[in-house]
């Protein structure tokens, strides 16, 4: 990319709504079940930081990038010290998701989950590693050994993607602008140029509060989705879909079939071990089932659970004690996923906007006005 390119994607970057300023689903009267946290957002888990890197330009001939990155640390800055059991599953494999194998083998996850564009999944494993080696001192092995985790979906129908816009140093950006609180959505970070449901979409959020035979706990979901055709789409059960304008994703060219990914991560403090939290991972499906998606034969759906309790496994301490649940006790933690799964999905929806890229590519963001209509005709719009 060029000086100027990157420039203009900076000035532009600067003028995209933060999340505060923009309504979310409920703000809508769309109604979910559950309790959500504080800030309906992955984040309400205590120690779980988002950053976005967002690279926005328009290019010459035509091109324009529309792209990004988003990390997920599970415990902030610390994570790349104190790792996290974890679990991780795949709907549809027509996508990647890095370092996977040993999260499998040791149960843990050793950092953050990083998120970007199909093609950049070399660029930000790099530029992770890179991040890693400048923060802090080798492991207890001598060396700076790292196996990052980065996940896809592609955006090549609004982005130049084969011109590689995402470099290492977006990867560093991302985890240095990492914060709690509330976190932006929609067409920001990995989900710049996203969309689903033939409409703009990108990054969403949301969370729960869990209560396991009188203990509290927070689980929180974030995704970015990118999948399914108009005609899926279903908000709070209803098939808004079929009945919702808007700008088709496609011209002259070949539109996009649905054939294309959701990556969702998945965040709690409750006390889960690694096969639990692979069973969590796996209810990520039902709530992206909720919204309609059917996980296309070309869809890359791939999901990733960790648990931020039992720090001093994660610090690898001598004789740590470990505390888990029973797994008869897991149901409300379940439930919980599937609920904040879809309300995220819907979330990244709410959070899309009208947006111009590649060749002209056009894509409509969600009719607010028109869901409501929707919505209150079938009796499923939430009174104030």
């Amino acid at each position: 990319m060029t000086a100027r390119a990157l420039i203009v994607g900076a000035l532009l970057a600067a003028t995209l709504p933060a999340a505060a300023e923009a309504p979310r689903a409920r703000d809508l009267g769309i109604p979910f079940d559950g309790t959500p946290g504080r800030l309906n957002a992955i984040t309400d888990v205590a120690g779980v930081t988002v950053g976005h890197e967002t690279i926005v330009a328009d290019l010459p001939d035509g091109r324009a990038a529309r792209t990004g990155v988003t990390a997920v640390l599970p415990r902030g800055r610390d994570s790349m010290n104190v790792q996290v059991y974890a679990g991780w599953t795949a709907l549809n494999g027509n996508g990647e998701m890095t370092g996977t194998t040993w999260v499998s083998e040791s149960g843990f996850l050793e950092g953050p989950v990083m998120i970007t564009n199909t093609h950049s999944v070399g660029a930000v494993h790099e530029g992770t590693i890179r991040w890693r080696v400048a923060q802090d001192g080798a492991d207890a092995t001598g060396y700076f050994w790292s196996l990052p985790v980065v996940a896809e979906t592609w955006d090549g129908w609004l982005n130049d993607i084969n011109s590689f816009h995402v470099r290492p140093a977006h990867a560093g950006k991302a985890l240095d602008a990492a914060t709690s609180g509330p976190v932006a959505e929609g067409g920001v970070g990995g989900g710049t140029g996203m969309m689903c449901f033939e409409l703009k979409c990108g990054i969403g959020t949301a969370s729960r509060l869990v209560d396991v035979h009188g203990n509290a706990y927070t689980l929180g979901v974030l995704v970015q989705a990118n999948f399914g055709v108009r005609a899926e789409l279903r908000i709070a059960g209803v098939p808004v879909g079929p009945s919702m304008p808007g700008v088709p994703v496609y011209t002259d060219d070949e539109p996009p079939d649905g054939n294309s990914s959701i990556i969702a991560v998945v965040a709690t403090d409750a006390p889960l071990l690694p096969h639990q939290l692979d069973r969590i991972a796996r209810r990520v499906s039902l709530g992206v089932a909720r919204t309609g998606g059917i996980a296309h034969n070309g869809s890359g759906d791939i999901f990733m659970a960790f648990s931020t309790a039992n720090a001093a496994a994660g610090r690898g301490e001598a004789g740590a004690v470990i505390q888990s649940l029973p797994n008869h006790t897991l149901d409300p933690l379940f439930e919980a996923t599937v609920q904040a799964t879809e309300e995220a999905i819907i979330n990244a929806l709410v959070a899309g906007r009208d947006m111009t890229g590649d060749l002209g590519h056009r894509v409509s963001g969600l009719d607010h006005d028109r869901v409501r209509d929707l919505l209150r005709q079938h009796g499923r719009l939430r009174q104030p």
